[in-house]
């Protein structure tokens, strides 16, 4: 019978019944595809994915995709087992196999952690969605031993950012059919200001269309759109300029975090809304950004909530260009109009938004200023000194 023409309650007990066989059908193919290495020697490849393209049309990328996770599946029985079950789908093997295996090159993780960590996973898999799954599964750790892992995690976080800084790349090319075509890829701090500046002009515009009853275009194109109208609202007097007003945002962070070096906290409302960054991007940003930051205490009370964070107004960056001239790290000779007011004293930790305490800085050694790897002190002519910790 046509579905059209079941009850809603048909509908969703077949939809349910389906999942739960697909993860089935998936628990079964990867069992074969972990044991299809006489497959490989048969067609004289290193894997089955030659097979797979040859005979059944799978693209070679794909089919090693799948072998790679039929390996990470056979080495835990649990997620095995959850998969045979119907309660684990593909995408949630792949998100727990992504955190474990993340588990297993953790020097400081134990055996036992890693079986916790597995049983933990797979236990919330049974309520949460796969992207859900894959931001546990960064923190499960800590979940498991605060006391263990809340540093690693925050150093992890600072690796994981300065391997960003040097990933940030920008392509813009011709298509030669009147439109340009981009690309690139952002520090996560930094994309999502981005996306939130384009969504900003995106939502109108989609607000606009939905009060005249005229039917909506792709996501994608009001965005595109968005972007577009974001590009054409800069004021070109005021280019270039570094370290103004970049955004509004929220910072989620503990106090004891916001006062050590090492620490996490989350830009956005929460992590399933958000995402997590260092403490010391944090405080980066709370030099060049009207942050409002959400200060919790040790059992999630919120300490301090809705006071913008105080940043150098542009008069005062027109002071410090007079007076500096250019970046005041020693040796450093980058033009001020390309530098960020930072605070001497940061921001976080008392300091004030007065000249005396304010200098410029260019975007790299902004970054070691507020880098828990160097320290900095003020030479007898001004400039400023950085030097690695021991």
């Amino acid at each position: 019978m046509d579905p059209a023409y079941w009850r809603t309650s048909q509908k969703k007990d077949v939809l349910a019944r389906l999942e739960t066989l697909k993860a089935q059908q998936a628990a079964l193919e990867l069992r074969v595809l972990a044991s299809a290495g006489d497959i490989a020697a048969e067609a004289g490849d290193k894997d089955a994915s030659a097979w797979m393209r040859a005979e059944l049309f799978v693209d070679k990328s794909a089919a090693r995709a799948q072998l790679k996770l039929a390996a990470a599946v056979s080495k835990h029985e649990l997620l095995a087992a959850g998969l045979a079950d119907g309660v684990v789908s593909r995408d949630k093997a792949r998100a727990i196999s992504k955190a474990l295996n993340a588990i297993e090159t953790n020097p400081a993780a134990s055996t036992e952690d890693l079986l916790l960590a597995e049983k933990l996973l797979v236990d919330y898999a049974t309520r949460l969605t796969a992207n859900e799954l894959r931001i546990v599964g960064k923190r499960i750790l800590v979940e498991i031993d605060p006391a263990r892992f809340e540093d690693a995690e925050a150093k992890a976080l600072l690796a994981e950012e300065e391997r960003a800084q040097q990933k940030t790349a920008l392509r813009v090319w011709d298509n030669h059919d009147g439109t340009v075509g981009f690309d690139g890829v952002l520090p996560v701090a930094l994309g999502m200001r981005f996306k939130t500046h384009v969504e900003a002009w995106a939502q109108p515009r989609k607000q606009q269309l939905v009060e005249k009853g005229a039917p909506l275009p792709p996501w994608e194109r009001l965005m595109g759109q968005g972007f577009a109208r974001l590009l054409e609202t800069i004021d070109p007097d005021a280019l270039p300029r570094h370290g103004g007003d970049a955004t509004t945002i929220n910072v989620v962070i503990s106090l004891d975090a916001l006062r050590k070096e090492l620490g996490t906290a989350i830009l956005g409302s929460d992590e399933a809304n958000g995402t997590t960054i260092s403490a010391t991007e944090a405080r980066k940003m709370a030099c060049n950004a009207t942050i409002i930051p959400w200060v919790l205490g040790t059992d999630g009370q919120v300490l301090d909530a809705g006071r913008s964070s105080r940043f150098f107004q542009p008069i005062q960056r027109k002071a410090l260009r007079l007076q500096q001239k250019c970046c005041q790290a020693e040796g450093c000779d980058m033009p001020p109009e390309w530098c960020d007011a930072h605070h001497l004293t940061p921001w976080s930790l008392g300091g004030k938004t007065d000249l005396k305490d304010g200098i410029l800085l260019c975007p790299h050694h902004h970054r070691l200023a507020h880098a828990p790897g160097f320290t900095h002190e003020r030479l007898p002519d001004g400039t400023v000194r950085f030097t690695r910790r021991p």
